[in-house]
């Protein structure tokens, strides 16, 4: 567990994981130094605002339908995403400081707008989106913490679920990407419970990925090593 400040400063709640890998190439730390606090999707000092005020995502994508990954990992998807559907406005929040410079050099590179990126914890962002605001959330290849006793730390669980519920709009389309089966479990455990449906007619719904599916750099680890991934589609009742 990590009780220390993020690499950008921000606090956070009790979180299990990595935060920083390998020292960051000149470039990386010149798109942090540059290009972070500009997309971030508030004002610098938000996450440390102890009231919480909420983000005025109307103001902050036009009044675009808003979307959300949660642990982009390098930006593979989030930033195909960013590109083929311009008239909706990203948010992509990852802890893991690498990838996080990972991706602010692709959208240099693709020249995308509407992204935002969150370099922090996913319940800090909960607090300040409004509830009923996002119309779509991603989250693919997630930290399976596959040891039994560490399956508290995923997100699949009401810690995480309950405020996703709550940010999403009746309707919101919520997909999960994973090549664990034990993950695949627990995710078609606790996400109906939470106030989701499962949008599976047959096989071919969780074995094919989606339209405008990006395979990533995890699915593509997962292949290599002879795994199968999964793609699991839920909507937002209500």
């Amino acid at each position: 567990m990590s009780t220390d400040k993020h690499p950008t400063g921000a606090p956070w709640r009790n979180f299990y994981g990595r935060l920083k890998g390998k020292s960051l190439r000149r470039s990386q730390e010149t798109y942090i130094d540059e290009d972070l606090a500009a997309l971030a999707p508030g004002p610098v000092g938000w996450e440390e605002n102890p009231d919480r005020t909420p983000l005025d995502l109307g103001t902050l994508f036009g009044g675009r339908d808003v979307w959300l990954e949660i642990g982009f990992g390098g930006g593979e998807h989030v930033v195909h995403q960013a590109a083929t559907n311009p008239q909706v406005g990203i948010i992509g929040c990852e802890p893991y400081i690498n990838g996080v410079a990972m991706l602010l050099g692709k959208i240099r590179q693709a020249g995308v707008e509407n992204l935002r990126v969150h370099p922090g914890d996913v319940r800090d962002l909960f607090d300040v989106v409004p509830d009923g605001s996002l119309s779509k959330a991603f989250l693919l290849y997630p930290d399976p913490w596959p040891k039994k006793r560490h399956h508290r730390r995923r997100f699949v669980t009401p810690e995480y679920l309950e405020p996703l519920a709550r940010k999403l709009k009746p309707g919101a389309e919520f997909r999960v990407a994973t090549d664990i089966p034990d993950y695949v479990r627990q995710t078609l455990e606790e996400v109906p419970g939470q106030g989701f449906t499962w949008l599976a007619e047959g096989p071919r719904d969780w074995r094919e990925p989606w339209g405008d599916w990006l395979s990533t750099r995890y699915e593509q680890k997962a292949l290599r090593e002879g795994r199968v991934p999964h793609y699991l589609t839920f909507r937002r009742d209500g």
